[in-house]
């Protein structure tokens, strides 16, 4: 009787088994989850001028126009044309915005593209210029004809030979020369 009872309960143990092994095997039952990137996309650069009342760079979200470049440089001046510019622009990174004002006649398109910097925060820049002195390299490659290379040897001059004293200074940086300087003036302070 000893060995009946044994028998039974060793065929219910194998049967309790193979019931877990069948249920842990069978696949998985439902709809199956799919994670969505959570990446925000970087944001443009563009430079803003002309006919503006804070001419500087500015980082913008992508699919930004025209418009709100312009609002981001603090609004047109009360000379701009706006009959010359077409607010709904699309941007691209890197692009140049000029904003023709009081009796200029640009014999230029108002949108060119040109630079290849990008900023790592989707906030606008301060629209002053650029003080070369306290400036990082993120800030610094986003000037025009400045890479990170450029901005890297800015810096390391400045840590070697003490904060540029005049903004000519910076033809001793290698790297820059008299056309990327005169591309500059207008966008740099040394304070």
């Amino acid at each position: 009787m000893k060995r009946i009872l044994d028998i039974v309960i060793g065929l219910l143990l194998g049967l309790l088994v193979a019931g877990i092994l069948l249920v842990a095997a069978r696949p998985p039952q439902g709809e199956p989850i799919t994670l969505q990137s959570t990446t925000v996309p970087e944001p443009i650069v563009v430079y803003v001028l002309g006919a503006v009342e804070r001419p500087g760079l500015y980082a913008l979200p992508r699919g930004s126009r025209l418009s709100d470049a312009v609002l981001a440089a603090g609004g047109y001046t009360d000379s701009a044309l706006l009959e010359d510019i077409n607010a709904a622009q699309l941007l691209e990174d890197g692009q140049k915005i000029t904003v023709p004002g009081g009796g200029e006649v640009s014999s230029t398109p108002i949108l060119t593209l040109g630079g290849s910097g990008l900023l790592q925060t989707p906030t606008p820049l301060p629209g002053g210029p650029v003080n070369i002195n306290t400036a990082d390299a993120v800030l610094l490659d986003l000037l025009p004809g400045i890479g990170p290379t450029t901005a890297q040897n800015i810096i390391d001059y400045r840590e070697e030979n003490g904060p540029f004293e005049q903004i000519e200074d910076l033809l001793k940086v290698p790297g820059i020369g008299p056309s990327v300087l005169d591309d500059l003036r207008s966008l740099i302070v040394v304070e």
